[in-house]
């Protein structure tokens, strides 16, 4: 039955209604429009350049339809993707255009395949148009992310990872651009956070021949530290934004508006001081998954050696194999000369330079490879021909070079180093006085006598490591403050001595072995005895016949047995706790003691604070440029400082000393409290006349002195 008046070929939007309602009723008018679709297509394959309002509409009402008929369209993607493979460079963008949304919306429903799709998509970033490339670099990320929301497709992972190695290496600049960045934000997005990305800009990347891809790749293995100062920028402008309007507030007209606003500011500034409270996430940053960070390292410092890019790349170049160098403890020798020489204080950056440097320091490059460049720093950066701000900057940056290679350093150049401690700029005594702490810590031979300070507990117990050798330790640290309570080990002590150990460690010894204690203790309180009796009856015979030289080596024998007891109570005490360790397990409250006890063991009179037991992973820029010196007082502390100075004082102002309050004051004093109106004319003469007043005053004055005569 034909309908009458039947308007529907012509209107679109109201046969799509109508068939998403009803698709078996109007099969007829699909099967038109699909014919007419196609006889469209073929006239537009013949001249791909021009645009064709009529296509368009067709074509993305087939889009919306196509579930309702799946075996009719079955062939409509295909006809679509190869136009764009074939001719998608020289395609009308508007049709171009339309093309894609019909894809995705194709590919939403489920009736393309993913791979098929995503690759073609990928090719279509060669195309001139910045509008699609950013739409496509848009869907592929949420396509792939909807993909592993709920489970990882690995192998469609890997296919698509695969093709994006080779698009990489597209000769495309911003096909290969838009690629990397894709990569990346996949990675960030924790989808494709696995090695094989990673690996992928590393090799691929890092190296290629076009800039904005070598430095998309460089800033991801840079990436974190940008991320953390966006993250404190956006606090400071909170905060700023939080004083500004409560100062809004408290001026302006109030009103409903201004109030609700108000509110809603501050809830955000309490839910930004939330998460800076909160402990920061870490996720493994790419350069920990590098698989070769030697020859990444090997490769990027040959290409630095070889390249004509700007600065700013060189920077990005060595600050990534700075990183590699000390993450990964490599070994790139040619390195730290290269370095050296742009160690200058006019140079520009240095600061980020120094950081560098002090990056690629770690335990395992010979103190011979590291000693030109503090050296370099000495003559360069710590000379009284620079300023404080210079000469501090060259010190804090010789101690994080340190803190990684301590061996590097000389007992000379320290001893040097450590006599600016009483310079007179505040800046430069205090970096000199931290190296002096740092070396206190690790290598306390190379400073002078009287910069040792005192040795605190956790100090005596530090071994100096050589070259190469490792700290192992086999058991927990700080597991003697557990002795006291263990009931497994028995603590024993001589009788003569229980007065003396209150509080202190004593020698350890096992119950089998009280017998043998015992007795070895007795021999040496009647050693001990013997010799007193010795030196009792050479007192008596003659006291003046004993020699300096016998006191001296008496007195040295003493202090040889008394380090050879305390050796053996050390020895003891590690034995005991090691068997603690591997015979009970350890609750909270017991970590808890053993960290209290490490923490007192680096705490004496002379240092209030706690020793940096270990060192962080990348340098912060901060350390280095650190300067002190005395920042401005804000208001509020000023304030506090006025008011401290009020304190104990009867009146405000000045006092001028009179002994009788109520006496008279001089004409001048009283001229401070009259009104103005009273000394407007003598403030009036002391206006500063003009040449031509002078003039005519000195006129008048000779008129007078003629007119006298």
């Amino acid at each position: 039955m034909v309908r009458p008046n039947n308007q529907l070929p012509e209107n679109l939007p109201q046969l799509q209604n109508l068939i998403k309602r009803d698709p078996e009723s109007y099969s007829d008018e699909f099967h038109t429009q699909y014919a007419h679709f196609v006889s469209l297509l073929e006239i537009f394959a013949l001249n791909p350049t021009e645009e064709n309002k009529s296509l368009e509409e067709i074509v993305m009402f087939i889009a919306q339809v196509a579930q309702c008929y799946p075996h009719v369209c079955e062939q409509f993607p295909k006809k679509l993707t190869d136009l764009l493979r074939n001719s998608a460079t020289v395609l009308d963008p508007a049709i171009r255009n339309c093309f894609v949304k019909a894809l995705i919306l194709l590919r939403n429903k489920n009736l393309v395949p993913a791979l098929d799709i995503l690759e073609l998509f990928f090719q279509l970033l060669r195309c001139q148009d910045k509008n699609l490339r950013t739409f496509l670099q848009t869907h592929i990320v949420t396509d792939i992310k909807n993909m592993n929301a709920k489970h990882k497709d690995m192998k469609l992972n890997s296919s698509l990872q695969n093709f994006m190695y080779g698009m990489l290496k597209d000769a495309n600049p911003k096909a290969a651009k838009m690629s990397a960045d894709i990569m990346i934000e996949l990675y960030k997005k924790n989808i494709w956070n696995d090695s094989k990305t990673v690996n992928v800009i590393a090799s691929v990347g890092c190296f290629s021949s076009i800039t904005k891809v070598l430095v998309t790749s460089l800033k991801f293995f840079l990436g974190h530290d940008d991320e953390d100062e966006a993250g404190s920028d956006s606090d400071s402008e909170n905060e700023v934004d939080l004083k500004g309007a409560l100062m809004a507030n408290r001026v302006n007209k109030k009103t409903r508006k201004g109030q609700k606003q108000l509110q809603q500011i501050k809830k955000q500034a309490v839910k930004a001081q939330k998460k800076k409270k909160n402990a920061p996430a870490f996720n493994f940053s790419g350069i920990h998954l590098v698989h070769n960070p030697q020859g990444m390292a090997e490769g990027l410092f040959k290409q630095l050696q070889s390249t004509n890019e700007r600065f700013e790349v060189k920077l990005m170049h060595l600050d990534v194999i700075s990183r590699l160098i000390g993450i990964h403890d490599l070994f790139l020798f040619g390195y730290y000369p290269y370095i050296t020489r742009f160690l200058q204080p006019h140079q520009r950056q240095v600061t980020r330079i120094l950081q560098f440097a002090a990056q690629a320091s770690h335990e395992l490059v010979p103190g011979d490879i590291i000693e030109p460049i503090l050296k370099t720093i000495a003559n360069n950066f710590i000379t009284e021909r620079n300023s404080s701000d210079v000469m501090a900057i060259g010190l804090n940056a010789t101690r994080e070079i340190c803190m990684r290679c301590p061996l590097a350093m000389g007992e000379d150049l320290l001893q040097d180093l450590a006599m600016y401690k009483t310079y007179k700029e505040k800046s430069v005594m205090m970096a000199a006085r931290s190296l002096i702490t740092l070396y206190r810590e690790q290598l306390p031979a190379l400073l002078h006598k009287k910069d040792r300070g005192r040795q605190t507990e956790a100090q005596a117990e530090r071994k100096v490591r050589a070259y190469g050798e490792r700290d192992v330790h086999d058991t927990v640290m700080g597991a003697e403050a557990l002795l006291k309570d263990s009931k497994t080990i028995d603590l024993g002590s001589d009788d003569d001595d229980t007065d003396s150990n209150d509080g202190e460690w004593v020698n350890v010894t096992h119950s089998d072995d009280d017998g043998a204690g015992a007795a070895e203790s007795g021999d040496e309180e009647d050693s001990e005895d013997e010799d007193d009796d010795d030196e009792e009856e050479d007192g008596d015979e003659d006291a003046a016949s004993v020699s300096e030289a016998e006191e001296a080596e008496d007195d040295e024998k003493a202090n040889e047995k008394k380090k050879e007891k305390a050796d053996l109570k050390m020895l003891n005490q590690k034995e005991a706790a090691q068997e603690l360790a591997l015979t009970r397990i350890f609750t909270d409250a017991d970590f808890k003691r053993i960290n209290a006890a490490n923490l007192k063991k680096t705490v004496t009179s002379a240092r209030k604070r706690p020793l940096e037991q270990e060192r962080s992973e990348f340098v912060k820029l901060n350390s280095i440029e650190m300067i002190y010196k005395k920042r401005k007082h804000d208001k509020e502390s000023r304030l506090e400082t006025v008011q401290a100075g009020r304190q104990d004082r009867e009146r405000f102002g000045w006092k001028d000393g009179r002994v009788n309050e109520n006496c008279s004051k001089t004409n001048r004093e009283k001229s401070k409290t009259k009104n103005f109106g009273m000394m407007r004319h003598k403030a009036r003469s002391k206006v500063k006349k003009s040449f031509r007043d002078k003039q005519l005053a000195m006129r008048k004055h000779l008129l007078q002195q003629k007119k006298m005569k």
